[in-house]
């Protein structure tokens, strides 16, 4: 079937012919601007709406586009080095979980060879697209020769695209609500390994999600439980009654690929 030919030129084609027009008072005044390609209006606070909608679009029609049906969503620390630079890290504990990221990139090539079986289509590593485990997770997925995402987001520190991204499908996010929304539309398997603010913020809306309902029960693990057991007292959450003791089977603990991996093919 041949594509039918246009009636009315592209917006690609008005925009080249708009640049295409005497130098005059009228053409310099922003209000001749073609709207979808006057930066200032779009970056007016009533557009919010407008960039909003853009944020989820954009990703999902490139993903729709090369054919990623699901996801692998690797959440964890920025922070946490590679084993060969602990001796840089700012605290012991940095410096003892860097065994985590040798985890995080051993359980992406894993993955992601699982994930070529499909011809990429499924089981596709994402990550947040940075430094650390993030890194990691991308890593992961290159050493097996396979693609991965990255889901950056604009902020004043520790964010840039890590070098392993693929580079069709690393994105950068003004919005942490639309990037939110990114990581689990496909997600298959969450994955969270120990991390900060950002990791923890990730961790418990995505369990929101779940133990409301709002988001299928999917493999949720852990990575580290002597990490998370002493950062957060989860028995105190269900003793007290603010969450049901049957939340704390939502999530189980793993310490390594090996094991996330045997989790994952055994859940039902």
């Amino acid at each position: 079937m041949t594509k039918s030919k246009r009636l009315f030129p592209d917006a690609g084609a008005d925009l080249n012919n708009a640049q295409d027009v005497p130098d005059t008072p009228q053409t310099r005044a922003p209000a001749y601007r073609l709207a979808f390609a006057d930066d200032d209006f779009l970056c007016r606070d009533e557009l919010r709406p407008v960039r909003l909608q853009l944020e989820l679009l954009k990703p999902e029609m490139v993903l729709d586009e090369r054919g990623i049906e699901s996801t692998i969503v690797m959440f964890g620390g920025a922070r946490i080095p590679e084993p060969s630079q602990k001796s840089k890290a700012k605290t012991k504990t940095l410096a003892d979980l860097s065994k985590y990221y040798d985890e995080a990139r051993k359980f992406a090539q894993l993955m992601t060879a699982k994930s070529m079986e499909s011809y990429g289509r499924e089981n596709v590593i994402v990550t947040g697209g940075g430094p650390g485990v993030m890194e990691a997770g991308n890593r992961g997925a290159v050493d097996a020769g396979g693609a991965s995402i990255g889901l950056n987001i604009v902020l004043p520190h520790e964010q840039a695209p890590n070098e392993y991204v693929t580079p069709e499908l690393c994105f950068n996010f003004h919005y942490f609500a639309i990037r939110k929304m990114h990581f689990l539309m496909r997600a298959k398997v969450v994955c969270v390994f120990p991390g900060g603010f950002g990791t923890l913020d990730e961790l418990f809306e995505a369990l929101t999600l779940i133990q409301t309902g709002r988001m299928a029960r999917i493999p949720f693990l852990l990575f580290g439980r002597e990490f998370w057991e002493k950062i957060i007292n989860w028995d105190a959450l269900a003793d007290a009654g603010t969450i049901s003791a049957e939340d704390l089977e939502l999530f189980q603990f793993v310490e390594t690929a090996e094991e996330a991996i045997q989790a994952i093919d055994q859940w039902s």
